[in-house]
């Protein structure tokens, strides 16, 4: 028999603030950290978005680290020292040096490119900083992250734009149950606010001018967000014989490819990959407690996300309940599943459903429930964390509530 693939430790960083403790706090509140821009350029249409405020790096990493430190690689650091910490593991320990870590990303360290295309073609400057690709290139959280908590097993990264978390977290998972390792550091990190970055997502057009209210009747679209999320995965044996304290166990996952169009989702696609997950758990559809949804706000991804789930669940659909927290924490892009997964992770360990914020009522062919406003205390048993990245890309997570025996 297999063995189990538990979740003994969290850590994050949201526009919430950093912190697991933070993070849910507001989502349980119904809070968003969504607000409105400040010291973007004037020609960025693209006004609100969740960052993370008043941060200070230099509170947090030594002079002669940070150089070495984009921005996105800060916040995989400070997730990961979170959900270390958590798991009970002190970062160096013999059982993290044989440990796993892959990190998620769908943008790497832009901040870092941005800033050196902007001397060498704005300022005509000859020469950029000699460390400017270690710093930059997408793989650099998973390194510094294995370099600051001392991960010596194999550490790499995985980019599929917004599923680059949960298919960071399912790889995590599939080491474990090869074998190859015991224990995982698994998430995805992401720091979209450039100037580059801002004006590509405004020339898509599917950026909301105020807030994200995903399934409502008068969504606008998505809302950036940044941060990170990061989870320790333990085998069961590993997790029992330190006596680590388990939050759920990480109970199955399904990945599919709509291989169509490269941004409009797949109705069927989508209904593929939660099928598989269903399937890899061995749990019937009628078992599912909560669903994390992928929820952006953009009129295609609710319509088709909500399709989905009835043809998945069927007369059960309207039993479920389903919310968006990208509602409150905005789109995080490679984190944004890792974030989600933060989040359901917590839910079916306090029982406590967080909701889908700003929601005004359901827009058209949204129909189930989408725990609107307020959180909600029930119990949750089965939860799946949905994420749909651009590309087709689908990856769905299952979860169960913690049964040693079972």
């Amino acid at each position: 028999m297999t063995d189990r693939v538990v979740i003994t430790g969290l850590g994050c960083v949201s526009g919430h603030g950093i912190g697991v403790a933070a993070f849910w706090d507001a989502l349980c509140q119904g809070r968003s950290s969504i607000k409105p821009l400040t010291g973007i350029a004037s020609d960025v249409k693209i006004n609100t978005g969740s960052r993370l405020e008043g941060y200070q790096p230099e509170q947090h990493f030594p002079g002669d680290v940070l150089p070495l430190l984009d921005r996105f690689s800060q916040f995989a650091i400070l997730a990961a020292r979170e959900a270390v910490e958590d798991a009970g593991f002190a970062a160096g320990s013999a059982a993290l040096a044989k440990a796993a870590s892959i990190i998620g990303t769908g943008c790497g360290g832009k901040q870092t490119d941005e800033e050196t295309y902007a001397k060498l073609y704005k300022e005509r400057r000859l020469r950029v900083h000699p460390l400017t690709i270690p710093k930059g290139m997408p793989s650099a959280a998973a390194s510094m992250v294995s370099q600051q908590i001392g991960i010596k097993g194999p550490v790499f990264s995985i980019a599929s734009a917004c599923a680059s978390g949960a298919h960071a977290i399912i790889q995590g998972r599939m080491m474990i149950q090869s074998g190859l390792v015991d224990v995982a550091l698994v998430g995805g990190t992401d720091a979209p606010f450039t100037y580059g970055l801002l004006k590509s997502w405004e020339a898509l057009r599917v950026v909301s001018s105020d807030t994200c209210r995903p399934f409502s009747k008068d969504r606008s679209g998505m809302v950036l967000g940044e941060g990170a999320g990061m989870l320790v995965l333990e085998s069961e044996s590993h997790a029992s014989q330190r006596g680590a304290r388990i939050y759920a166990e990480l109970a199955g996952s399904g990945m599919s490819s709509d291989a169509g169009h490269i941004t409009r989702p797949d109705v069927e696609g989508i209904a593929v990959a939660i099928r598989r997950a269903l399937d890899d758990a061995e749990v019937s559809s009628d078992a599912v407690d909560y669903i994390n949804a992928h929820g952006t706000g953009t009129i295609a991804n609710d319509l088709a996300e909500t399709e989905a789930l009835h043809r998945v669940f069927g007369k059960y659909a309207g039993s479920l309940a389903v919310s968006s927290t990208k509602s409150m924490h905005g789109h995080a892009l490679g984190a944004a599943s890792a974030l989600e997964m933060v989040a359901t992770v917590l839910s079916v360990h306090n029982n406590q459903i967080p909701p889908t914020a700003n929601f005004t009522g359901p827009g058209e062919g949204c129909d189930l429930d989408y725990v609107p406003n307020k959180s909600r205390e029930a119990p949750v048993a089965v939860a799946l964390s949905n994420s749909f990245a651009f590309g087709g890309l689908n990856a769905v997570i299952a979860l169960k509530s913690w049964a040693p025996d079972r």
